[in-house]
């Protein structure tokens, strides 16, 4: 640990000697300067304190939040600068080196730098500044409500037409700001649809993180068939140092109780039929199963003593689950809800056209609807953020699908 931290600490400084060099081309006012390097002096320290006093005992809180977003709002940029002065210096000492060779011309070895090269590198830097800059002041509340229609040949008749709303990784812990959560229970109200689901990731760690928000997600209109919902990996605790294993089972049971308080019925590897005049949907819901984190879904034991003739709809947080087990399971699971992926929160999305994250080379399936022999799995992008405090590009997003009886239309 120390080592990395200190190997950190040695990227940082070789990044601030670079961005200095840039700033110092481009401007001359000495007292600028000395601000400049006062004020990256002041956020480095904070950074450096910030990692330094993480407590794995307590996890995530608003420090190490904002510690996040000050690193990668200033870091960033600055990387990105430094990249391009590090190639201007390779071009440098290349002709550095033809010149001492062929003009046998010691006295000035490097040239200087290039007003422009450096302008060219700001110019570059100022496009993750302002991005990330964004996405931690607006971005991480910009809900967006995406609507997706899916046909399915055996949909019985009476479901033909049914809504369901799904949210997603909530991380009640992150949120600090009550009037843009409002805002956006008033959003899921405002579907109308048949059915909500709730597809994990409560809280980041503690079940106390949600308390404060209880009574806003009690705003969230029960629908006339029903609210459930499902695990995620951060409901479990498993991402702090807890004293004792009671200490992480109480707080594991207070967090499963929470979906309760705020009128979801949580499924752990079960199911429960919905009813529509003489048809039915299976909803079945399973604990978190991760191709890379805690696997404690059970398939079978939830669709126990439902068949492949069932239509059924799955909630399992992970998308992994259904790339790896669910969409070639012998029992056929026709819809899938999933999040788990936030999108990474950072990327570019053009609706309907193109979408691009780094989550992309991590799951298959990580944000928007994806197809397998006519089975399928939505993976919502997430209602609140983590880690990084904000998004920039994948934005916050309430789902709304409505289920079609027939042929998929082109």
């Amino acid at each position: 640990m120390g080592f990395r931290l200190l190997f950190f600490i040695i990227v940082l400084l070789v990044v601030e000697v670079y961005a200095f060099q840039a700033v110092k081309t481009n401007v001359k006012d000495k007292w600028f300067l000395v601000g400049y390097s006062l004020l990256s002096l002041a956020i480095l320290v904070y950074i450096v304190y910030g990692f330094f006093s993480f407590d794995r005992s307590v996890g995530q809180t608003k420090f190490t939040l904002f510690t996040m977003g000050l690193m990668l709002v200033v870091y960033l940029p600055k990387m990105v600068l430094a990249v391009v002065l590090l190639l201007e210096d390779v071009f440098r000492i290349g002709a550095g080196v033809l010149n001492y060779f062929t003009e046998n011309d010691n006295e000035s070895f490097l040239d200087s730098r290039r007003k422009f090269v450096s302008q060219i590198g700001l110019g570059l830097a100022a496009i993750p500044f302002l991005s990330l800059l964004y996405g931690v002041t607006i971005g991480k509340y910009n809900y967006k409500v995406i609507k997706q229609r899916i046909f399915f040949p055996d949909l019985p008749d009476a479901f033909d037409g049914f809504t369901i709303t799904q949210i997603s990784d909530v991380h009640s812990g992150s949120f600090d700001n009550p009037e843009k959560i409002n805002y956006a229970i008033d959003l899921i109200n405002e579907q109308n649809s048949d059915m909500i689901l709730f597809t994990g990731d409560i809280v980041n760690t503690h079940a106390k993180e949600m308390h404060p928000w209880i009574e806003t997600f009690n705003r969230i209109k029960k629908p006339q068939y029903g609210k459930f919902s499902v695990l995620g990996n951060h409901d479990y605790g498993e991402y702090v140092a807890w004293p004792s294993e009671s200490e992480k089972s109480q707080n594991f049971k207070e967090i499963k109780d929470l979906y309760g308080q705020i009128g979801f019925s949580l499924l752990l590897n079960e199911h429960t039929i919905i009813k529509k005049g003489e048809d039915r949907i299976a909803v079945v819901g399973v604990e978190n199963w991760g191709h890379n984190f805690k696997k404690a879904g059970d398939l079978n034991k939830a669709s126990e003593a439902l068949n492949d003739k069932d239509f059924k709809i799955l909630m399992s947080h992970d998308p992994s689950h259904w790339d790896h087990e669910v969409k070639n399971h012998q029992k056929n699971f026709h819809l899938t809800f999933s999040g788990h992926t936030h999108g990474m929160q950072f990327g570019i999305e053009i609706p309907g056209y193109f979408k691009w994250s780094l989550a992309q080379y991590v799951y298959a399936q990580w944000a928007g609807l994806y197809e397998h022999l006519g089975r399928y799995v939505y993976v919502n992008r997430g209602f609140g953020f983590h880690a990084y405090p904000g998004r920039v590009g994948i934005m916050p997003e309430i789902t709304v699908i409505e289920l079609k009886k027939g042929e998929k239309v082109a």
